[in-house]
């Protein structure tokens, strides 16, 4: 690890209105009595680790040699998530945004996001997360059809979209990302492509857009309706179908398709989610979070009592990545991006090219059309997935694990 290498930070805020149909996401309503001792504990977190506690290996005063402590590295990133983050009083974003830039070492332009929905926000708050320093917004629309609005169980009309949409840049937010979602009960092609075109009426479009499909995960309500055969999903072509009339429209109105699910105008893709794909190392703070530090990964309990009792020894899971997990990682979420796996970075860490741990599935991949060498602006090459690679890109991952 080098001294001063960039870290990333994650904020959980698991509250929200209403669990929505199709969500598994640790997330549910609560009480402001629970929020407000929920956000005090994340406060207590965040100052814990930034000291180094709670952090495997790490010793706050005593980093490994050539390692800077964890508040002086120099931070690219936050992301305010959920949840709901904007279910909380907007003053509590404040505090939080306080105690991040206190305890650790947020660089002048770094990337500051947060998850907003519809129906949660106001004039006012936008205002005060643009005072606080929030840059970008993440708004959770998933659809312009109210139909499917109420399928999916949102709180939200799509006129409160455009609401919030409209206050977000009166409040001077001029990075934008909207959620969207396809694949969805009854969706049709033409429906689907209609949210989409939506997205880009608006005055301005957003920089960002992130058009997730639609997985039916166990233990959510979708899933219980699936199986009792109350809803119908789209079959398997019309589901590849709708990404792929999706992806050639926004393409065309000038969006860059750099991730399986997600688009940006230049110079707008998400710092963060970039720096997940890349492997960048990050600290989660809150309920259930992921952190990646050094070649350890760890993640905080689920239960909110123990994580009340002591936040900032939470962490119930945790992983010693060998240089086999860190080169399968590499391969599998690299390829995520269109930019695709570097050989010559990939050499540079490792000390060999990928094609020598993956030889035979690089082969294989290449051979049915799922992978392609491009070159790379350092003079080396990339492996990228092709389209049929991307319609394929789970099986592609597996054979890297």
């Amino acid at each position: 690890m080098m001294k001063g290498q960039e870290l990333e930070l994650y904020v959980h805020i698991p509250f929200c209105i209403q669990k929505c149909k199709y969500c598994d996401f640790l997330s549910a309503p609560a009480k402001r009595q629970v929020q407000n001792a929920y956000m005090e504990a994340l406060l207590t977190e965040i100052a814990g680790k930034a000291a180094g506690c709670g952090i495997p290996d790490v010793r706050g005063e005593l980093p490994e040699e050539g390692q800077a402590p964890v508040r002086e590295r120099p931070v690219c990133s936050v992301f305010i998530g959920g949840g709901t983050p904007s279910a909380v009083e907007p003053a509590w974003i404040g505090r939080v945004m306080e105690a991040l830039r206190a305890h650790f070492a947020l660089r002048a332009d770094a990337e500051i996001s947060m998850e907003v929905n519809p129906g949660t926000v106001t004039r006012k708050s936008l205002r005060l997360y643009r005072e606080f320093g929030i840059r970008r917004l993440s708004i959770g629309c998933q659809s312009a059809d109210e139909k499917e609005l109420r399928t999916l169980g949102r709180i939200h009309t799509f006129d409160q979209f455009l609401d919030t949409y409209r206050w977000a840049r009166e409040a001077g937010f001029d990075n934008i990302n909207v959620d969207l979602m396809s694949a969805l009960p009854g969706q049709t092609i033409e429906r689907a492509c209609r949210s989409v075109e939506a997205m880009l009426q608006l005055d301005p479009p957003p920089e960002h857009l992130s058009v997730y499909s639609l997985i039916v995960e166990e233990g959510t309500a979708f899933c219980e309706q699936v199986q009792a055969g109350i809803l119908t999903l789209p079959d398997e072509d019309t589901e590849r179908e709708i990404y792929w009339r999706i992806a050639d429209f926004l393409e065309t109105n000038g969006y860059e398709h750099y991730e399986i699910s997600n688009y940006a105008k230049a110079g707008c893709r998400c710092i963060h989610n970039c720096g997940y794909w890349t492997g960048r190392e990050y600290l989660g703070f809150g309920l259930g979070a992921a952190s990646l530090y050094g070649h350890t990964r760890f993640s905080n309990t689920d239960t909110l009592d123990t994580y009340l009792a002591d936040p900032v020894h939470s962490a119930v899971q945790q992983e010693t990545l060998r240089v086999q997990d860190q080169m399968a990682e590499t391969m599998f979420l690299g390829l995520r991006m269109a930019d695709g796996v570097s050989s010559g970075q990939f050499l540079a860490r490792y000390g060999v090219e990928p094609t020598v741990p993956y030889r035979t599935q690089i082969a294989s991949c290449m051979r049915d059309g799922l992978l392609r060498v491009t070159d790379a602006a350092d003079g080396g090459t990339r492996l990228v997935l092709t389209r049929r690679g991307l319609d394929v890109s789970n099986y592609v991952f597996a054979k890297f694990l």
